[in-house]
């Protein structure tokens, strides 16, 4: 599944494509309703395998080069800690590449996207945890500028 994670242009797409598909169904969604417990199963069945998937309920893989900043030990969502070695490994799990490191490489390959790692992320909200991150970012709950009004 790495394979597939660093293709971050191939992801863009199927990202764009998805939200399109699932654009019509924002009139039904509600949290805990049967299409947001629908979509909680998709998710782990997707994006857990792909992405190592924390399940937070505030995806930002499209702002992050198709990565994961939840798998960074220190759940770091805005960018490394200063403790990246100089080999670009994690100073908690060294035999880990940095996230952001990364994070960084794949956003520099992704057409629509890549400049949106320079954004500075809200705090994770912790509340969301174990929700669709699809239904939290349509219903407007992660605080995603304007991105589903149209």
């Amino acid at each position: 599944m790495r394979l597939l994670q660093s293709s971050p242009r191939l992801l863009e797409m199927a990202y764009l494509s998805a939200r399109a598909a699932l654009k019509p169904a924002r009139r039904w969604l509600r949290s805990g309703g049967i299409v947001a417990r629908a979509l909680v199963v998709g998710e782990r069945l997707t994006k857990g395998p792909i992405f190592d998937c924390r399940m937070c309920g505030q995806c930002i893989l499209h702002q992050t080069g198709m990565t994961c900043p939840m798998t960074c030990p220190k759940e770091m969502r805005n960018g490394p800690c200063g403790g990246v070695r100089l080999d670009g490994g994690c100073e908690i799990r060294p035999e880990m590449t940095c996230v952001w490191l990364e994070a960084w490489e794949r956003s520099r390959r992704m057409e629509r996207f890549g400049g949106e790692i320079l954004r500075l992320q809200p705090p994770v909200d912790r509340r969301l945890k174990d929700t669709s991150a699809w239904v939290n970012e349509m219903t407007g709950r992660t605080g995603e500028p304007g991105g589903w009004n149209g």
